[in-house]
C-alpha cells in the first residue's frame, strides 16, 4: 500500500502586505480522502487563502501542496487555475446559465460523444442532489437554495476527486440548508467524494464534518474531531468559535462557585441550568430567549451576566429569582 498522502499542504504560506499582514503562514497539513473536512476561524484568519492554495487558485510564497505526491501548479504555470480532479462551489451562483434549464445547465458540461452516458450521469446528479423535479425549470425562476443545489450538481457531474465550498450555504435559506448538508453527506458516503470546506456557523461544521482545522492569524491552532474540539478544546478561542458560550474572568468566575487559578473560565449554556432552590435565589432572569423545544435564558448577578439553557419553556419569566446549577467548565490561560 503506498504511503503516499491524499492531499498535502507542506510549510505553506502566502501573504498580502499591508495596513494588516493577512494570509496563511507555514500551514502543514494532510488531508483524509472520503472525509469532510472544515476550516474554521475569524474574518480575516486565512480560511479562504488556505482553500484556494490547495485548489491551486493561489501559488504559495513559500512551501507546496501536493495532490497524491504531484505538486498543485499555480495559476502562473497553469493556463486554466485549479487542479483538473478537484471543483469549487462558492456561495456565489453566476456561473449559472439563468437562461436555460436546470437539465441544461447541468448537462452541458458532459461531452456529446456518448448521449446515452451524458443523459444518464445527468439524471444521476440531479438525484443525488435532490432537484431532478427542477430538470426542466429556467435557472432564472429558482431560489438562492436551489440555485446553490444546481452550483453543486455542476461541479459533481464530471466526477471529482475534491470538492471545495467556500461558504457555500450563506445564500440557502435556514430551513433548506440542513437537507443540503445532509444530501452532500450522502454522496461522501456513496461515492467516496473528498470534501473540503470553509465555513463560520458552528452548527454547520458540528453536524457535517469529519475534521475540523482551526485557524487564528493564518496559523493552525488546533484540529481534530468536532465533538472531541467541542468537548475538550485546547484554545478559548475555539471555544467561542463553536458555540455562544459564556466567557468569565477568574475572578468572576469565583463569584459563580468555581475556584481556578486560569485567566479565563468557559461555561456553555448547556452546562449551566436553573434549578430549584429555597435559599438561594441570586440569580434574575433578564431575558427569556424562545427557541423552540427549549430557552435560552439571560440572568445576571451584579456585573455577571450568563446564558444557560432552559429545557422546561414558560417556567420562568423576567424579573424570576433563580439559582444557577453550573456542571462543568473549561479553563484557560491563553
Amino acid at each position: 500500500m503506498s504511503d503516499t498522502s491524499f492531499l498535502q499542504a507542506l510549510a505553506v504560506s502566502k501573504t498580502y502586505p499591508g495596513e494588516r499582514v493577512a494570509g496563511v503562514k507555514r500551514i502543514s497539513l494532510n488531508i483524509k480522502p472520503q472525509k469532510i473536512t472544515a476550516i474554521i476561524g475569524e474574518s480575516g484568519s486565512g480560511k479562504s487563502t488556505l482553500l484556494r492554495l490547495l485548489y491551486g487558485l493561489l501559488s504559495p510564497d513559500d512551501g507546496r501542496v501536493l495532490f497524491k505526491g504531484e505538486r498543485i501548479w499555480g495559476p502562473e504555470e497553469k493556463l486554466i487555475p485549479g487542479h483538473d480532479a478537484m471543483k469549487m462551489v462558492t456561495q456565489d451562483t453566476d456561473g449559472l446559465n439563468l437562461y436555460a434549464k436546470v437539465w441544461d445547465n447541468i448537462a452541458v458540461l458532459m461531452p456529446n460523444t456518448d448521449v446515452s452516458a451524458k443523459e444518464e450521469r445527468t439524471s444521476q446528479v440531479l438525484q443525488q442532489l435532490n432537484i431532478l423535479k427542477l430538470a426542466s425549470k429556467q435557472a432564472f425562476f429558482l431560489s438562492g437554495g436551489e440555485k446553490q443545489r444546481v452550483a453543486i450538481a455542476r461541479a459533481l457531474i464530471t466526477r471529482p476527486e475534491v470538492l471545495l465550498l467556500d461558504e457555500p450555504f450563506n445564500q440557502v435559506d435556514t430551513s433548506f440548508r440542513e437537507g443540503l448538508q445532509q444530501d452532500i453527506r450522502q454522496i461522501v458516503h456513496d461515492t467516496g467524494l473528498t470534501v473540503i470546506m470553509v465555513s463560520h456557523d458552528p452548527a454547520e461544521v458540528l453536524s457535517m464534518a469529519d475534521e475540523l482545522i482551526v485557524l487564528k492569524d493564518g496559523e493552525i491552532i488546533e484540529a481534530g474531531h468536532p465533538k472531541t474540539l467541542y468537548q475538550a478544546p485546547q484554545n478559548l478561542y475555539t471555544a467561542k468559535l463553536l458555540t455562544n458560550c459564556n466567557v468569565l474572568s477568574q475572578a468572576n468566575a469565583a463569584l459563580c462557585g468555581i475556584s481556578t487559578k486560569a485567566a479565563d473560565v468557559v461555561i456553555y449554556p448547556e452546562w449551566a441550568a436553573p434549578t430549584g432552590s429555597w435559599t438561594r435565589k441570586d440569580w434574575t432572569v433578564k431575558q427569556v430567549l424562545f427557541k423552540g423545544n427549549h430557552e435560552d435564558l439571560l440572568v445576571n448577578k451584579g456585573d455577571i451576566t450568563l446564558r444557560v439553557l432552559n429545557d422546561e419553556p414558560d417556567k420562568y419569566k423576567l424579573g424570576d429569582k433563580v439559582h444557577i446549577k453550573i456542571n462543568k467548565y473549561l479553563a484557560f490561560d491563553n
